[in-house]
């Protein structure tokens, strides 16, 4: 009895075996930011400016013989007393205890950040023109790392003022004493207390990115949400 391969499958006359059907796996959309998240964000930027016109950082320093108090203000671009001829005073009673004198044009960081808030600034509003959910975490995280640093190199330069005293000419002299500011809240220094907080410039940024990440926040939320939908 003869076998009719006429009948047989193509696929099988040419030796070869039948393929599997493959789905395709559809991408899910980009989801962009709402056009109110957008506008938030741009404003969170632009909040940034008010760093060049307020202290970004203030430590006070109060004391029985200072009833008026002296205090030290971080500004984006300079260093300068809270009142007129703080920073003199405080140089002087550094002088005291064999500190160094404070001395603002010798801080190169003070040049750097204003260059570096424009980058800040100008990413947050690449945020909100794009409309990338993705480029809203860049932005945080950027945000994130460049606070951090700030926070570190301000540490460094309190640890080196505070611990680095010149003891051969210091009037003043407490074995094991460093005179190094707390990085934040109080900390008494012999007669001194020094409170250490952000400046109004500061709790601006503080609140910039506060913003950004509750709008990230919710966008991912919503996307979320659309993508359930979809699916």
């Amino acid at each position: 009895m003869k076998h009719d391969s006429t009948n047989e499958d193509p696929a099988v006359q040419a030796g070869s075996s039948p393929q599997p059907n493959r789905t395709k796996r559809t991408r899910q959309p980009r989801v962009p930011l709402s056009l109110l998240s957008r506008i938030v964000i741009a404003a969170a930027a632009l909040m940034l400016a008010f760093t060049y016109f307020f202290p970004l950082w203030e430590i006070t320093l109060d004391a029985p013989q200072y009833p008026e108090g002296l205090g030290l203000e971080i500004w984006i671009n300079q260093m300068q007393g809270q009142n007129q001829g703080d920073l003199n005073k405080i140089n002087n009673l550094n002088h005291y205890i064999g500190m160094k004198q404070i001395k603002p044009e010798s801080i190169k960081e003070l040049s750097i950040m204003p260059w570096i808030m424009r980058a800040v600034m100008l990413l947050g509003l690449v945020v909100a023109a794009t409309g990338r959910r993705s480029f809203l975490l860049v932005w945080l995280l950027v945000f994130l790392l460049v606070s951090g640093a700030g926070l570190v190199d301000f540490y460094l330069w309190g640890y080196d003022y505070g611990h680095n005293l010149d003891t051969a000419h210091a009037i003043i002299k407490v074995p094991g004493m460093s005179y190094q500011p707390p990085l934040i809240g109080s900390k008494k220094l012999l007669n001194f207390k020094a409170i250490s907080l952000p400046g109004i410039g500061g709790w601006v940024a503080i609140g910039s990115f506060v913003i950004g990440g509750l709008v990230w926040l919710m966008e991912f939320r919503r996307a979320r949400k659309q993508v359930i939908r979809a699916t």
